[in-house]
């Protein structure tokens, strides 16, 4: 049976949503009729999956010219939006880690199984399939409230916007947590312990916790940050250290403030200085995203980095925006590739 295409029309959309899957399908729903239309083009899909690693390969474009994006579970990025002219098809393909809770490790259960949204600005899908990828590499993330699932808009964590940038074969396991610390992170058992057990060898595990080390001494800090990379290589995992997104916080003169901006805490504890010197003393790889971040948000001035970060709608200068997030996350990117620590074909 030929599939319809899916269309900007509500109507078109819910004929391929509903239309019977293709003889030969597997058990987990290859095809759109695990789909609806949502009222406005876009198609809302869910499947009932184990957690698990799964790639989704998806054929975009329609008889008409279209823009079709995709993002999953809670509110992860999962296909950037991709044009298609028309009469022409496009296959991408990705892979995404189902877990249960779907976001943050202590925060909502979310919705068992796979939860896909198909939109953009003009939405158009020809074919969906979804298989099992029990091999795929996972890329661990542990942090906090700037790199996590953040369940509601506006708020959005860098680790959120991360998977546009991988390819299939390869799944970002986003376990960072809002609020925690080195010290909350080892404490609790849905959190280190969890992602330790899950660590397969060859995994990286990126680890950026420092904003909310406010009271961590300089000691402490080090400690902690060296038992999770120590469990992490005994695991077979590839540890990377992470220094913190900066927080907007200006001098008069343009420059980011020494303090408050760039993590150094009550106690004068410096967290990027001290990552960097541990990343140095363990020999483990070290992405300094204060740096990264910094530039970027002098490069901006105190004006236009309002967009990066939650200033206008929260007055909040340490959580970023969906544009701040997804710049940071393309900075993230892009040292993954340039220090080789995922091969070059993972990367988009």
């Amino acid at each position: 049976m030929k599939r319809t295409p899916v269309l900007a029309a509500s109507l078109l959309a819910l004929l391929a949503a509903t239309a019977p899957a293709q003889a030969g399908e597997n058990p987990y729903g290859q095809g759109l009729d695990h789909c609806a239309a949502t009222g406005t083009g876009a198609l809302a899909c869910h499947f009932d999956l184990a957690p698990g690693t799964y790639d989704v390969t998806v054929t975009l474009g329609g008889d008409t010219a279209g823009a079709t994006g995709i993002s999953g579970e809670t509110r992860r990025a999962l296909l950037a939006e991709t044009p298609t002219a028309a009469g022409e098809r496009i296959r991408r393909s990705f892979t995404v880690d189902v877990r249960d809770p779907e976001g943050e490790p202590t925060g909502p259960a979310g919705t068992p199984g796979l939860d896909l949204l198909l939109d953009g600005s003009a939405p158009r899908v020809d074919s969906l399939r979804v298989t099992p990828a029990p091999h795929a590499t996972r890329l661990f993330l542990i942090g906090d409230s700037t790199v996590c699932d953040q369940p509601g808009d506006p708020y959005t964590g860098w680790g959120q916007r991360l998977p546009v940038h991988l390819k299939r074969g390869v799944a970002v396991a986003n376990h960072a947590d809002s609020g925690e610390s080195t010290v909350t992170y080892l404490a609790n058992p849905a959190l280190f312990d969890t992602v330790e057990a899950a660590i397969r060898p060859g995994d990286p595990v990126l680890i950026q916790l420092a904003h909310n080390d406010k009271q961590t001494d300089a000691a402490t800090y080090r400690a902690h940050l060296t038992t999770l990379v120590e469990r992490v290589r005994a695991r077979g995992g590839a540890p990377v250290l992470v220094t913190p997104v900066v927080r907007r916080w200006f001098n008069a003169d343009g420059t980011l403030d020494n303090g408050v901006a760039l993590l150094v805490n009550g106690l004068g504890v410096d967290h990027p200085a001290e990552i960097r010197a541990l990343a140095a003393s363990l020999g483990t790889p070290l992405i300094d995203l204060t740096a990264l971040t910094k530039a970027r948000v002098e490069e901006l001035g105190p004006e236009a980095s309002k967009a990066l970060y939650l200033t206008t709608e929260k007055r909040d200068n340490t959580h970023t925006s969906v544009r701040g997030a997804t710049e940071y996350a393309a900075l993230v990117a892009a040292e993954l590739k340039a220090q080789g620590l995922l091969p070059e074909r993972a990367l988009r």
